[in-house]
């Protein structure tokens, strides 16, 4: 393979990488937001949460929260 065509390739599978990266997390996170939403109020309360915390709870490592 043409150092060329490896560096291309590399890019690419970089791109494609970083892509479906953040699809995955993304999908994990949604599982977790609909996982949490599927919970009564009392079992979130014994959690700490409220239902209106469950967004910031999920992303709480991407909002400092």
């Amino acid at each position: 393979m043409s150092p060329q065509l490896r560096n291309a390739l590399d890019l690419f599978l970089a791109a494609a990488g970083q892509g479906f990266n953040g699809y995955i997390e993304r999908r994990a996170r949604m599982t977790e937001l609909a996982r949490l939403d599927a919970k009564s109020d009392e079992e979130l309360s014994r959690m700490g949460l409220r239902r209106d915390d469950i967004p910031r709870y999920v992303f709480r490592d991407l909002i400092g929260a």
